[in-house]
């Protein structure tokens, strides 16, 4: 298996949209298309790729607001977490909803998905081999947001738990490009991330400023 990875920093917010795909079949899914549409398309015709998935790590403006115009040059099935349906804004024929444990083949690739709640309901994580594409709930040295609309600090810091046990080898591909280098390794952010070193709920909490429900 010969694995196609692009990252691609797009927009004002410092996205990274990610190209992930199959040189022996030339299939390739985009993760989070936005801002500018035509230098995805660029770059996967430059490359002599086929875009035949889309995947959304979850629904905020800032990683979806390319679907529109990815379904007008393209024909691409879109998966997004089951939770988050509702929020995308396109019609239903191309939509696939997903959960955690689902798996997806981009070509022979095989792409699993893992339900991460906290940053949004749905938000979603994807390994693909040694890799894994955390969206906004793993950055490199941080997490994302929890107290936007649907943000769950004790559902964010489960999600980490959740990332921290899984193998130290997988390298990292965040959602957005927020630190001096743009990927990192489980085995470095057990490390270097206070989020996912915080060996409690109680002391997650204290770190992003919350409070516990009750």
């Amino acid at each position: 298996m010969k694995l196609y990875l692009k990252q691609l920093e797009l927009g004002p917010l410092q996205n990274f949209v990610y190209l992930i795909g199959s040189l022996e079949t030339r299939e390739t899914a985009v993760v989070d298309p936005a801002w500018d549409v035509p230098r995805i398309l660029e770059t996967a015709a430059q490359d002599e790729m086929r875009i035949t998935t889309v995947i959304i790590t979850h629904t905020h403006f800032d990683h979806i607001n390319g679907l529109k115009e990815i379904l007008t040059a393209t024909d691409a099935q879109i998966y997004v977490h089951k939770k988050e349906i509702s929020d995308v804004p396109v019609g239903r024929a191309n939509l696939k909803p997903v959960e955690g444990g689902d798996k997806i083949s981009v070509g022979p690739l095989e792409l699993s998905f893992l339900h991460t709640p906290g940053h949004t309901p749905g938000s979603q994580c994807i390994t693909v081999g040694d890799r894994l594409i955390s969206g906004d709930t793993l950055f490199i040295g941080g997490c994302g947001r929890c107290d936007l609309p649907g943000g769950d600090p004790e559902q964010l810091y489960k999600s980490l738990s959740r990332l921290r046990e899984m193998d130290d080898r997988l390298v990292v591909h965040p959602g957005h490009n927020y630190a001096p280098t743009p990927t990192s390794t489980i085995a470095k952010e057990k490390s270097i991330n206070p989020f996912l070193k915080a060996g409690s709920v109680e002391g997650f909490l204290s770190l992003i400023g919350a409070v516990r429900k009750q």
